[in-house]
């Protein structure tokens, strides 16, 4: 197989960000869901970056989220994915967390700037 058929049969590496509080928007819980319905089919890479606020996603009070259903029903999807979720590195909310409900890795805005280099499709939350 060329490098060119092998590139183009490879599929789609997708980052979702999201930087919304998830305590005032329902647009956290609508990003993971996409993410981990889009990544139950397998057509394509999914990697979550969380920003801020966002990272209280994590938390394991799912019930202080605006749509805790969405979290409490699809994060758990996203630990089955094969890489963590990624964070903002020394987000504030970080230390609000308590136990993480996923294993997460944090990474700083340069790593960001590489990542989403690496992806085919970028979305904002």
């Amino acid at each position: 197989m060329s490098a060119n058929a092998a590139a183009t049969s490879r599929h789609p590496r997708v980052l979702v960000i999201v930087a919304s509080d998830p305590r005032e928007s329902a647009r956290p819980a609508e990003a993971i869901r996409i993410a981990a319905g889009v990544g139950a089919w397998r057509r394509a890479e999914m990697n979550l970056y969380l920003r801020g606020p966002a990272v209280r996603s994590l938390t394991e009070f799912a019930d202080e989220l605006v749509d805790e259903d969405n979290f409490t029903r699809y994060l758990p999807m996203l630990a089955e994915w094969e890489r963590p979720i990624l964070v903002q590195q020394n987000a504030k909310p970080l230390g609000d967390l308590g136990e993480a409900v996923l294993k997460y890795r944090e990474i700083d805005d340069a790593e960001l700037a590489v990542v989403a280099g690496e992806h085919d499709i970028i979305l904002r939350f």
